[in-house]
């Protein structure tokens, strides 16, 4: 019998688990919990318009006031989670509190990786939160100079941004080109040549060992061949880990995220939604994924909140296609299925030149992923194969 129901984590995930529990009928008590005092908000608008386009916090929330009250929910705003246990079913939160639950969803997300030889000093960010996010508009407003460690797409992300208003940008990256584990060598190249004609200094293949200093804070990157980028701002944007540290002493399976089962269950009466979740994908043969995207964390809240109200025999296994975004310099690139650095990549339609194509990837003989660089409508038949032999997108793009 389920009558009390707690989601840890007010996010994109958590609030969709929240909304698709009432949508389908349930009616018990139903809590979220989050550590920020913000109501659940976008994410993605943080290193893009929140940043460049005036948009103020409240732009990015995710419902307006009225909305979120009408869920009937019990929201527990700045308040953490700190343990869980699902033997005696109770999350205890940084109050003191120990909440009861029938059923609870974990969709805490992610942290940031810090860099240990700049934490804590002075102008040096990194990006996750939202209130991370106006502290570093208002530092980019006094007009420093940037340097961004982290090629990825949220360091490429805040490299395009403050580059488009105007700072002196240097983006860092232990790769040789940007978005190289995130999509290859091959489209990071191209990613490369985006930044360098819009301006941005680009320093690949390198390692940061330090930061310069003086008695105002940070100064510049010190790099392992001897050099410095000089910077008044730096971005930390090495990637994120699972938030799972309070989870530590519950028990539960933990590894890359909380480990789930295809249904995205991790223990009776405990589910997890979201980037923290780690489950086996079909489509990943022998494999288990994790996925940080804005569409897989309403997607798997939807899935977890209906399997979780189904019960053990209406639970269905949840296999997405993953799909994300990146907007760079006013260039649009989306991604499908899985585009991993080893695959084999074409460009199966439109023109690099021009910056509007479509790359297929193939491993193995078989279609696993697309990209489409300003061709949303172009990608779409790379989605109806994937999974498929190579061949057939081959016969299909020769009008067989």
């Amino acid at each position: 019998m389920l009558n009390r129901i707690v989601v840890v984590g007010a996010s994109a995930a958590g609030l969709t688990a929240v909304e698709t529990l009432r949508a389908k009928g349930y009616e018990g008590e139903l809590t979220l919990v989050g550590d920020e005092r913000h109501p659940p908000y976008e994410r993605p608008p943080l290193s893009k318009e929140l940043l460049s386009e005036g948009w103020e916090p409240p732009s990015t929330w995710l419902r307006k006031e009225e909305v979120l009250a009408a869920v009937d929910a019990e929201l527990r705003l700045g308040c953490r989670a700190t343990g869980l246990d699902p033997a005696a079913r109770t999350v205890a939160l940084s109050t003191g509190e120990r909440l009861p639950y029938d059923a609870a969803i974990i969709a805490t997300g992610l942290r940031p990786r810090r860099l240990p030889c700049g934490d804590g000093l002075r102008g040096v960010h990194v990006l996750r939160s939202l209130d991370d996010a106006v502290r570093l508009r208002e530092a980019l407003a006094a007009g420093p100079r940037v340097a961004v460690i982290g090629a990825g797409f949220l360091g490429a992300e805040i490299a395009a941004t403050a580059r488009g208003a105007g700072l002196d940008v240097t983006l860092i990256d232990t790769n040789a080109q940007p978005l190289a584990r995130q999509v290859g060598a091959e489209i990071g190249g191209l990613v490369a040549g985006l930044h360098r004609d819009h301006g941005v200094r680009l320093v690949l293949g390198a390692d940061v060992v330090g930061m310069a200093r003086d008695d105002a804070g940070v100064r510049g990157v010190l790099l392992a061949d001897g050099t410095t980028v000089d910077a008044e701002l730096v971005v930390v944007a090495i990637g994120s880990v699972p938030a799972v540290d309070w989870l530590a002493e519950s028990g539960l399976p933990l590894g890359d995220g909380v480990l789930c089962d295809a249904y995205c269950r991790a223990a009776p009466g405990v589910w997890a939604a979201g980037d923290v979740a780690n489950w086996p994908h079909p489509m990943v043969a022998g494999a288990r994924v994790r996925l940080e995207q804005r569409t897989n964390a309403a997607q798997q809240a939807m899935a977890v909140a209906a399997n979780l109200l189904a019960g053990e025999a209406g639970a269905k296994p949840y296999t997405p296609v993953p799909f994300g975004w990146t907007h760079q310099f006013g260039e649009k690139i989306q991604t499908i299925g899985w585009c991993p650095p080893d695959a084999r990549t074409e460009i199966i339609s439109g023109s690099t030149a021009d910056r509007e194509f479509v790359a297929a990837y193939h491993r193995d003989g078989v279609l696993v992923g697309g990209l489409g660089w300003n061709s949303a409508r172009g990608l779409r038949q790379c989605r109806q194969l994937l999974g498929r032999p190579s061949s057939e997108l081959a016969a299909t793009a020769a009008g067989v």
